[in-house]
């Protein structure tokens, strides 16, 4: 995992930031900050993330292929441009059925630290 932000004041194009690598999850940190971070992820097909709860609500957001987001046992299946909120405290998992690149987005709320 790469902790290094992106350069600031440089125009990017979201999708291109991260590229795919097979049998892979790749992540690339956009912003890193105590109050949240933004990360870029690719994941290869069959690949995916296993179930864990964040104590902060996490913004997914979908920029290349289908997703499938399962939150508290309800599975979300999710194409290009769309997203979703998962719930803090809500145990989640993130699968690719087929590969597919997506944006996460966490802010850390003052009174959950």
């Amino acid at each position: 995992m790469d902790n290094n932000e992106l350069e600031k004041s440089t125009a990017y194009i979201t999708v291109e930031i991260i590229e795919y690598i097979p049998n892979s999850v790749v992540i690339k940190t956009i912003l890193k900050k105590s109050t949240g971070n933004i990360s870029v992820m690719s994941f290869d097909s069959g690949e995916g993330l296993t179930e864990k709860t964040s104590p902060f609500d996490t913004f997914a957001q979908i920029i290349e292929g289908k997703a499938e987001i399962v939150i508290d046992g309800q599975s979300f299946l999710l194409d290009t441009g769309q997203s979703i909120i998962i719930p803090a405290h809500k145990p989640n998992v993130i699968k690719a059925n087929e590969r597919f690149k997506m944006i996460l987005t966490i802010i850390k709320s003052g009174y959950e630290l």
